[in-house]
């Protein structure tokens, strides 16, 4: 039995998170992201920051300090990242399933 490594950058509970969450939006800004996934502010961006140095999502930032917004969006690369990392976890459960 051959089983896929999964994504590293997608098997990380916060990230995948967000990319749950972006998958199903045209967007997101940074103050929703947070209140759904109850993650810090620190952590968060540094997570938004691993998916954007990824490719996975676009970061869109506006204005400076207290009224910044940041904006974020997945991308095809990321799409097509998170449609692979679903796929690889079903061939993972559907390979299991056949042992019974």
């Amino acid at each position: 039995m051959e089983l896929r490594d999964l994504d590293p950058i997608l098997h990380n509970e916060l990230r995948l998170k967000i990319m749950v969450a972006l998958d199903s939006l045209d967007d997101a800004d940074f103050v929703y992201l947070k209140g759904l996934t109850k993650a810090t502010s620190g952590n968060l961006s540094i997570q938004l920051g691993n998916l954007e140095s990824a490719g996975y999502i676009k970061v869109s930032r506006s204005g400076e300090g207290r009224g910044s917004h940041t904006i974020c969006q997945i991308t095809a690369l990321g799409t097509k990242a998170f449609r692979d990392y679903q796929q690889t976890l079903m061939d993972y459960f559907s390979k299991t399933d056949k042992r019974k």
